[in-house]
């Protein structure tokens, strides 16, 4: 079963619209999904939002409260601190500067298993606690074409693997 659009959600769950969110059936085991969500170095591979650039082997996530690195396609650093985990399904994080407190979005991916061998993924960009005013313009224009854009390059991985 390939991937199927199961929801679409761009709207009025947060603050100002200021959530986006979307979801995808996915025909691969969960585990292999969290695995390419919860290693840094696999997220450029299925990045949608052509953000990511890389990251270091060996830094899987493993718990709230982990720190990753990654390199954005613009040449800068994001540290990105987890803080919501639950092993094979819940894992999400907030960027920031090297060095400084995050301004406030979250990125979480949600894996609800449907059988063994499928599983819906549900992606979610919330910038209702961004502080950052220049960061401002780039979240406005994360929306659910850019969220299902990661969504479908993280199913083409996993369901050829």
């Amino acid at each position: 079963m390939p991937a199927v659009d199961v929801t679409r959600f761009n709207g009025a769950m947060g603050q100002d619209d200021k959530v986006a969110s979307a979801t995808l059936d996915v025909a691969a085991p969960a585990n292999r999904i969290f695995e390419l969500i919860a290693d840094p170095a696999q997220q450029p591979r299925w990045d949608g939002n052509d953000n990511l650039a890389e990251a270091a082997e060996g830094q899987r996530v493993h718990g709230v409260g982990d720190v990753f690195l990654m390199t954005i396609s613009q040449g800068g650093v994001r540290e990105n601190h987890v803080e919501e985990f639950e092993e094979g399904r819940l894992i999400a994080w907030r960027p920031s500067e090297p060095g400084s407190p995050p301004p406030g979005h979250l990125w979480r991916w949600e894996l609800t298993p449907v059988d063994d061998a499928h599983t819906r993924v549900t992606h979610t960009y919330d910038w209702s606690r961004l502080s950052d005013e220049k960061r401002m313009v780039r979240a406005r224009a994360t929306g659910e074409d850019a969220l299902m854009s990661s969504l479908r390059g993280l199913a083409t991985l996993a369901e050829g693997a």
